[in-house]
């Protein structure tokens, strides 16, 4: 997984408006997904280019239509690697708090 290309897809507020359209629903065409936002098709087509890049999103052909799906994947390898190791700290140190809290009273 390249965490760049990932960091970058997204950075974008389109991008991750087309994610969280295909969160709601899965498997939706570029028609579809051309209509949550106020942009060309090329433009949908370009911003769902990096989220394939990125490997957030995966397509493919069903007859005529072409349908992307989200692939959740790379986002939580991201949350693994650098969210999940720096909350786990604050949520020890919150138990610990809460179980000397505890003995106090």
């Amino acid at each position: 997984m390249d965490d760049d290309r990932v960091f970058k897809a997204l950075a974008d507020p389109t991008r991750r408006l087309l994610l969280d359209r295909l969160f709601v629903r899965d498997g939706q065409t570029l028609t579809e997904l051309e209509s949550a936002v106020e942009m060309t098709r090329y433009g949908v087509m370009k911003h769902l280019r990096v989220l394939e890049e990125a490997g957030l999103v995966v397509s493919r052909k069903s007859g005529r239509e072409k349908l992307h799906f989200l692939n959740p994947v790379p986002i939580r390898l991201i949350h693994d690697r650098w969210i999940d190791k720096y909350t786990e700290h604050r949520v020890a140190a919150l138990v610990d708090l809460k179980h000397e809290l505890e003995e106090q009273s």
